[in-house]
């Protein structure tokens, strides 16, 4: 979080005092968690707030009272499931549900928060098990976040706790067994590491293990730059 420029760091802190007024629970998202989880930063010169659906009127006003503007009438955003306050160059997003309504947040996702410290400020931070749930179904012509959840797997993968994530997917497994699937053939020595109980219910086979430059080379693959976080320095931010 070092890498965060000090100018935008100064609009976010802003913002995080503000929504911290009201004393209703909000969430740390976006490249923000990814950056908490894997190590590593990218600078998205956004902030993502997850919030209850119900509450979202009292969000956008005191981000309004705050200073922050609808960025709307500068680029045309879905108003059905986020907020978009724009600052100084920095956008604060508030999200009350998946851009594709499959799901709202709920008092759960806060229940399964934890505490993330961002120099001076102490936050709740999404788990990463809802981030690798609202992410996956992200997979546009002109944007996907499937090289943010194949980085997600590789920093928590082993850990996540995987009963409630499938619990979370339900009916859309195969778009979760499609991203492992991947994952196995880009990193097959710590997909191995993921849970024997996962793998036999998704039916994920194993894959031979390759050794690391071939590994480099499957990454290098789906996109030349410097993408995956594992095999970036920590003071270098991701590229995509």
């Amino acid at each position: 979080m070092k890498l965060i420029p000090d100018e935008q760091w100064t609009v976010y802190h802003d913002a995080i005092s503000a929504v911290r007024r009201l004393g209703l629970p909000f969430t740390l998202g976006g490249g923000f968690a990814l950056a908490a989880y894997t190590g590593r930063w990218r600078n998205t010169k956004d902030i993502d707030f997850y919030i209850l659906p119900g509450q979202r009127v009292q969000f956008v006003d005191v981000l309004s009272q705050a200073g922050f503007r609808d960025y709307f009438p500068q680029l045309a955003y879905d108003r059905g499931w986020i907020y978009r306050g724009f600052r100084d160059g920095a956008i604060v997003d508030l999200i009350w549900s998946m851009a594709n309504r499959r799901a709202n947040v709920e008092k759960a996702w806060f229940e399964h928060s934890q505490e993330l410290k961002i120099r001076d400020e102490s936050i709740r931070l999404i788990a990463a098990e809802e981030l690798l749930w609202c992410k996956m179904y992200v997979l546009q012509r002109d944007h996907s976040d499937w090289p943010d959840v194949l980085n997600l797997l590789y920093a928590t993968g082993p850990a996540l706790n995987w009963g409630r994530l499938l619990d979370n997917v339900g009916e859309d497994m195969p778009v979760l067994r499609a991203l492992l699937t991947l994952f196995a053939w880009i990193c097959p020595a710590r997909a191995a590491e993921l849970p024997a109980d996962l793998k036999r219910r998704l039916k994920l086979h194993p894959l031979p293990l390759v050794s690391k430059p071939e590994e480099r080379r499957r990454i290098q693959l789906l996109d030349s730059r410097n993408w995956f976080a594992a095999h970036q320095p920590i003071e270098k931010p991701l590229e995509v």
